[in-house]
């Protein structure tokens, strides 16, 4: 007789190391609203001072540059805390 996989449950979790989908789209719902958090304060910054681009193009890259670095730490830190309790010496 041929096996019957299991069938996925609402209560399983990815295997240790996965990152869940849903915490994928809570960092392109980060990201974006980051971006859009910054343009528009820069926005605002240049209509107050009259320098157009300068603020806006400086929140463009703040936010994204920003959103970018924290969404690669948090996406690289399980890797490295497991790789941590691997190096612990046995005793």
């Amino acid at each position: 007789m041929a096996e019957i996989p299991e069938k996925p449950t609402r209560d399983s979790r990815p295997a240790d190391g996965d990152v869940s989908p849903w915490a994928l789209a809570g960092l392109g719902t980060q990201f974006f609203g980051a971006i859009l958090l910054f343009v528009w304060i820069g926005g605002w910054l240049d209509r107050r001072f009259d320098s157009t681009p300068l603020f806006l193009l400086g929140g463009v890259l703040l936010g994204g540059g920003g959103s970018f670095y924290l969404s690669y730490r948090r996406l690289t830190s399980p890797k490295r805390s497991n790789s941590r309790d691997n190096d612990l010496p046995t005793s």
